[in-house]
């Protein structure tokens, strides 16, 4: 009993010296199901940079000797009903995805962290104005606000990226607005009050950095939502326009030859399951990597 409690105690004292990203990292890692969806969304990433050099075929080029062929040697995932090889357009398809993902939650980012944290910190007629505004918006379904944005703004990837960047943005307004709110009661932040810094110094300098764990795991979530949304909008026609490669677009011209050309669907369907999944995973892990009362 006392070697375990001492090897406890031992273990505490490592914790407590090491720096917090090194801690972070050091429980990140411990998790195998984190690491194994950080391996795939790198692996996902890498192929989406690299897709020119690693791609067996122009991914909108036309064969009409090829249509709708099977997976084969010479097309390892198949063609698609213009005689396009499937694994250049999925390779090429992760572009669209992961730029949509990523920018939109950037943009969700951009917008909500600073109405939650004015929200949060000055309350009053302010919280009450941003609240009521972020409430209404959240009583649409993402979905449905996405798709509402994008058929008004015009069908491209950019105006996608953007409907779905403000449909995201009322969930990190309220995540920031709580953790504001949770943190601008602590110890030191009425000592930096104290002291007279000014306001927008205690929030960007003190509170800002306190709650960027919650926003971290919080923007890896709904990057996943985004790229669902991204291929959505795509299936709609309102996101990447053809022949521009998409993996929601390939879903949409694969739907009339289900029984035909089943490969069609199964290699896009799966490509957005396996990011999807790999970054919840990874959300996940980074959820526990970063509370203080994990060890």
């Amino acid at each position: 009993m006392t070697d375990a409690v001492l090897s406890a105690n031992a273990a505490t004292e490592i914790d407590e010296l090491e720096s917090p990203g090194r801690r972070a990292r050091r429980r990140l890692f411990k998790r195998k199901a984190a690491v194994a969806g950080l391996v795939v969304l790198t692996a996902f990433i890498l192929l989406a940079l690299l897709a020119p050099l690693i791609v067996p075929h122009d991914p909108i080029a036309t064969s009409w000797g090829q249509v709708r062929k099977p997976p084969s040697a010479l097309h390892w995932f198949g063609t698609d009903e213009l005689g396009r090889d499937i694994l250049s357009r999925v390779v090429f398809g992760a572009r669209a995805s992961l730029l949509a993902g990523a920018i939109s939650v950037a943009i969700a980012l951009g917008i909500g962290v600073p109405l939650g944290l004015i929200a949060g910190y000055r309350g009053g007629f302010t919280d009450a104005l941003i609240s009521r505004i972020t409430d209404a918006m959240l009583a649409c379904p993402f979905l449905i606000l996405a798709i509402a944005l994008a058929a008004f703004l015009g069908p491209s990837l950019g105006n996608a990226m953007i409907a779905i960047g403000i449909s995201a943005t009322p969930v990190f307004v309220r995540l920031t607005r709580g953790q504001v709110l949770s943190v601008k009661a602590e110890d030191y932040v009425e000592a930096a009050r104290a002291l007279g810094n000014p306001d927008w110094r205690i929030a960007l300098s003190h509170i800002l950095p306190n709650i960027l764990p919650a926003l971290l795991v919080q923007a890896t979530l709904s990057i996943a939502a985004a790229i669902i949304a991204e291929a959505a909008l795509s299936f709609l026609g309102l996101g990447q326009q053809p022949p521009a490669p998409s993996w929601g677009s390939m879903l949409n011209a694969a739907q009339r030859f289900l029984t035909q050309a089943p490969w069609m669907a199964i290699w896009p369907g799966l490509a957005i399951f396996l990011v999807v999944l790999s970054l919840n995973l990874l959300g996940d892990g980074l959820r526990d990597a970063l509370d203080p009362r994990q060890r």
